[in-house]
């Protein structure tokens, strides 16, 4: 369903825009409207939460995981996102969402928000996985199609026009902005 309308208590939850997923030029695009999007938020006196990830789930799967050390900086926050702008929250999540074993959903309570609007990387896992989870915890939920991004494109595709738009509304960083500034924020 295309965007409508952006709750009064909206929150902007940015998945894993961070020096070891997104540190590199691909990335810059869906970095840049981000960054459009955490800024207008915050104006708006609107929550603005930065995830990182600096784990991953247990259990068998047929792809093999990279053993390798990880760099020092890898789970740091891209520093133009601003991760420490008053008032800004940040949430360490171990698996591709941003709900399981992390207080998302009660920091995301206590602010008052009853929509999410979400960006980040990567569109089939953990920018899904969060959308799934915040459907399910009766969030109305946002995707900003061109604030996310994958490695394959095909599995980028496949959640923007068959998984997400099941579960949540889709728009543009320019569309969420319009109705940011609809709302009087």
């Amino acid at each position: 369903m295309t965007v409508t309308t952006l709750d009064p208590q909206s929150a902007l939850v940015v998945i894993d825009l961070q020096q070891g997923i997104a540190g590199t030029p691909a990335a810059e695009p869906v970095v840049a409207q981000a960054v459009r999007l955490a800024d207008a938020f915050r104006a708006a006196g609107l929550p603005v939460v930065l995830v990182n990830v600096t784990g991953g789930a247990p259990g068998r799967v047929e792809r093999a995981r990279p053993n390798a050390p990880r760099p020092e900086n890898w789970a740091e926050l891209l520093p133009e996102l601003r991760p420490d702008a008053p008032g800004t929250i940040r949430v360490t999540k171990q698996t591709w969402g941003a709900f399981h074993g992390t207080d998302l959903d009660e920091r995301l309570r206590d602010a008052g928000a009853t929509q999410v609007v979400l960006a980040g990387i990567a569109t089939s896992a953990g920018v899904e996985s969060t959308a799934r989870a915040a459907h399910e915890h009766g969030y109305n939920v946002t995707i900003a199609t061109d604030a996310v991004a994958d490695m394959d494109p095909v599995n980028h595709e496949h959640a923007v026009t068959r998984i997400l738009p099941r579960i949540s509304e889709t728009g543009t960083t320019d569309e969420i902005l319009e109705l940011l500034a609809a709302n009087g924020r």
